[in-house]
This record gives C-alpha cells, structure tokens and sequence, in this order.
C-alpha cells in the first residue's frame, strides 16, 4: 500500500539529529529520501558511540531508516553541481549548515527554486537565519540553556539541568515535519513552492507552552520544581514501597478519591488541600505526607487502586522494563530492519499509525554513499523518474 508521500522525492543535506529525524518521517510516510554526505560518510551520529552493532552506531540507526546515502564534496564545485542536478528532480530540500553557508555554495533556495519552482526549502538553523546570533552553530546544549529549558528543570539542590534526550532537536525535527507537509498541501493550491526558515532556539522557545504562558502572564520568574507540575499539586513522583510512581492528579474529584485510599483521613478533611490553588500553596507539606501514605503499599498496588478510582498514574520505567511491557509490545514500537553487511537491526517503530496509508520500513539505515551508482544512474539522468519505487530492503 503506498504511503501518504509516495511519489515525493526529498533531499537531505542535513546530519546528527534534527534534520535527520524530520527526514525519516517523511521517509516512513512513504518520500524517497537522498541523504547527502561527504565521501566517507561526514554525519556525526557515525561515528558516536558506543554502542556500535559491526561498525553502525546506535545513535545513527535511531533517525535515518527509510533514507539512499549519496556522498558528494560539497566543497568543490563538481560536488554542488550534483546537487544542483539532485534538487531539479526534488520536492523538498532539507539542510542545516550555518547561516550563509548555502548561499556561499550557491545552493540557496533561490538558485534551486529558479529551475524547479515548486521546490519546498527547509532551513534548520540554531538561531534563524535573522536576528543578532544568526550566525551562530546551534547545539542542542546550548540552546536548552538560552531558551529556558534548563532553568525549569533540576531542584533547588542540583541547579540547571538538561533534559535527558536532545528535546530541542526533537522539537524542531517535528516542526520541520510538520512546515514542510503543510507547504506541500500549499503547493497543490498554489503550484509553487516556498522556503522554510527553521530554528532550534524558536521551537524551544514555542515547546515552552504553559511555563512561558505563566511567565508571560505573571510576570513571575518559573523555578525548578523538579518533577513536580507548577501548576497542580498533586503532580509528582512518590516512594512506593518497590520503586518510584507518579501520581497525576487533576482535579478536585481525583483528590478526594485518592485521600479516600489512605489511611490518613485528615489529608482529605484539611481545608488547605480542598482545592488546587490551595494544594499549591501547600505543595511541600501535602507531597510529604501523600510520601508517608503511598510507600505503604507497593507500585502495581497503587496502579491497581488508582485505575479503579480513575486516577492517572504510573511506574517510573528503566529502558528494559518498557521494552519488555506488553503495551510497547501491542502497539508494536519496536521493528527489526536487516543490513546486508550490519545485520538486523532493532529499531524504535513510527508511532504514527495511518489506518489508509501506513507507514513502512523500507530501507535500513544506509552506509555511506551505498547509493552513489542511483544518484548516476536514476536520479540525474531521468528528471522523470518516480520519487519512490517502494523498493523492499
């Protein structure tokens, strides 16, 4: 069954996370992905490990699935003239080098859009291609520390910290996802296409939602609250008596019904925890209590009483408790591609699941310029050639 983007052909000037990650979801939805690298292969994630499975890093399979590895030099001017050629026959061009560095190539949207105008330009950047750090590389590191993100994560104890996974760039890869089907949805209207001015500092800054919504409207400075809401209590982390659970309550409903499990009736009676706002008020002597209460019984307890009385909750997983839960299992989050020289590979599945047009894993994460002979043979040579042949690994 042929995908959502079958027939879109995209090439991906992009490499480690961002650019990668929104290049194989238009790859799973079906686009003939054309991954562009330096001869010998110049995409970080390569080479950064361990772990590595016969020479193929773990990081480098997690976002390129679905994609034909080209390598050309693009500091010569033979290497742009191929992508010139490349970008004739394409539908979306994907990059994030530096600001101005495409433009000093010659490969800027406006000398690809002039022979194919109904190109779609996708520029991933840290900071935009305007504004006063424009020319500034964009690291994940540093942009979750200038957009706000570390500041609201961390205690008072630990200080600023870092989401675990590199969220800025998963934010911006699902941006550029999502900019670039709806300029595709443009472009049946319009007949042209148009360029894409990404950023990782903007995306952060947007993923803020409801902590800059609080700023901007009070005015008050967020802390770190550690894994506690800022804006419900109780929203938190607790001690059963095997293992951490969080506990997400609400509203005011819930709360009753979860101080009707304890043993402790006052918790439920206490005019400071009647409503929200009250029970933010008083976060740290109501979390100190609910801690005596939950690590009285253990976690699939506390799951078992909580789900009958609705209330949301669940266990803090290692990565081999939620491989091994049968919900990753049933909805199918995990598949096994095979390399012809790397061997089966165990990846993380899409979660998206179209009923009409399915996602599909097509091609495993390519070697280096293992697709060189196409791009001579197919790609540039045949301006009408089919974006996507659905070719089976």
């Amino acid at each position: 069954m042929a995908g959502a983007l079958d027939g879109v052909r995209v090439l991906d000037l992009s490499r480690v996370l961002a650019g990668p990650y929104a290049t194989m979801i238009l790859g799973d939805l079906g686009a003939d992905v054309i991954k562009i690298e330096a001869p010998g292969g110049s995409d970080d994630t390569r080479f950064w490990g361990p772990p590595f499975q016969n020479g193929m890093s773990a990081y480098y399979t997690a976002v390129n699935r679905n994609k034909r590895s080209v390598t050309v030099d693009l500091k010569t001017e033979q290497g742009r003239e191929t992508v010139r050629r490349l970008a004739e026959t394409a539908d979306v061009v994907i990059h994030n080098f530096k600001t101005g560095t495409m433009d000093k190539w010659g490969l800027d949207y406006e000398a690809l859009s002039r022979p194919n105008p109904r190109l779609i330009y996708c520029s991933i950047t840290g900071f935009g291609e305007t504004g006063p750090l424009a020319s500034l590389p964009g690291y994940d590191y540093i942009i979750q520390a200038m957009s706000g993100w570390m500041s609201i994560n961390g205690t008072a104890d630990t200080g600023p910290l870092k989401v675990g996974v590199a969220v800025t760039d998963v934010f911006t890869g699902l941006y550029a996802a999502i900019a670039v089907e709806a300029a595709l949805l443009a472009r049946e209207k319009t007949g042209r296409g148009q360029k894409i001015d990404l950023s990782l500092f903007d995306c952060a800054v947007s993923a803020l939602v409801n902590v800059a919504a609080n700023y901007l409207m009070s005015g008050d400075i967020p802390q770190p609250l550690g894994n506690e809401h800022p804006n419900i209590v109780p929203y938190s982390t607790y001690e059963a008596s095997d293992g951490p659970i969080v506990i997400a309550v609400g509203n005011d409903r819930q709360f009753q019904a979860l101080c009707s499990l304890l043993s402790d009736r006052s918790i439920g009676s206490d005019p400071r925890f009647q409503t929200n706002p009250g029970r933010v008020a008083h976060r740290d002597e109501l979390n100190r209590r609910l801690n005596e209460e939950i690590k009285r019984r253990t976690r699939a307890e506390w799951q078992r009483l909580l789900a009958e009385k609705g209330i949301p909750c669940g266990p803090v997983q290692t990565m081999d408790e939620l491989f091994r839960h049968p919900q990753t299992d049933a909805r199918h989050m995990t598949v096994t591609m095979h390399h012809p020289t790397v061997g089966p590979l165990k990846l993380v599945a899409s979660p998206l699941k179209l009923s009409g047009t399915p996602v599909s894993y097509r091609l495993p994460p390519p070697l280096a310029g293992e697709h060189n002979n196409e791009a001579e043979t197919r790609w540039q040579n045949d301006p009408e050639a089919e974006g996507n042949d659905n070719e089976s690994p």
